[in-house]
């Protein structure tokens, strides 16, 4: 049986759902780490879970030799209309080494982990993404606030995109927020289940400290203000490659 996020991602109707994420916000984001972190054009770069590839083309058009890696053949089919020599897409499993101490820089943006069923999957992805990076590396994570996201908790919300109405009720069950997807198009009716573990800056440390990374930076938005446990929306981690 396939991982719920395996088949849900590969749907039309999930970037139908999250159609608002919009280029101006990942392009801003791309913008703010390049110059916070200081990239360079002769480093090679990877989008880890890329989707159809926004941050990565964004990336590359910037000058910058980018590799795209996704799971969902959907979404690396979009992005590989997007390919030149600099720029490239392939299906993956983030749990898989792709290329071992290849790239300088890898990123895993917008909440892209935390879907598996325990924490050994999670532990071996961070440990995977970290044997991609060279020596002295970089891996930028960028995960929800679970904190925050736990204080602010709406159970229920109804979303209107292109004609689609999207019911979605949530619920925090067993250390995940699971959110049910529920909507009818051209007469059919569709349910899915998205689930994102709550994790904490204390269960990354943990992660990191396996995979053989320090944490160097964690910071609070796409603006990289400084990160606050309590206040901030994201948290964004960058750690190096010991």
């Amino acid at each position: 049986m396939a991982e719920w996020f395996a088949e849900w991602f590969d749907t039309p109707f999930y970037h139908i759902l999250y159609k608002s994420r919009g280029n101006n916000e990942a392009q801003k984001f791309i913008d703010n780490l390049s110059e916070k972190l200081a990239f360079q054009t002769n480093w090679q770069y990877c989008d880890m879970a890329c989707g159809k590839g926004r941050h990565a083309i964004y990336l590359n058009s910037k000058g910058f030799d980018v590799v795209g890696l996704d799971l969902s053949p959907n979404n690396i089919w979009h992005a590989q209309m997007s390919e030149n020599e600099t720029l490239q897409f392939h299906e993956h499993d983030i749990r898989e080494v792709f290329r071992p101490q290849f790239f300088d820089v890898m990123l895993n943006l917008f909440t892209s982990f935390g879907y598996f069923e325990n924490q050994e999957e999670n532990q071996k992805a961070v440990v995977a993404m970290a044997e991609n990076i060279k020596p002295n590396g970089t891996l930028v994570l960028d995960y929800m606030n679970s904190r925050k996201a736990i204080e602010g908790f709406n159970s229920y919300y109804q979303k209107t995109v292109d004609g689609i109405v999207f019911n979605i009720n949530k619920r925090i069950e067993l250390g995940y927020i699971f959110k049910n997807i529920n909507f009818e198009n051209e007469g059919d009716k569709h349910q899915y289940e998205e689930r994102v573990k709550l994790l904490f800056l204390e269960d990354f440390r943990h992660f990191f400290e396996k995979a053989d990374l320090t944490l160097t930076a964690v910071y609070g938005d796409y603006d990289l203000n400084p990160y606050q446990d309590l206040v901030s929306d994201r948290m964004i981690m960058v750690c190096k490659k010991n």
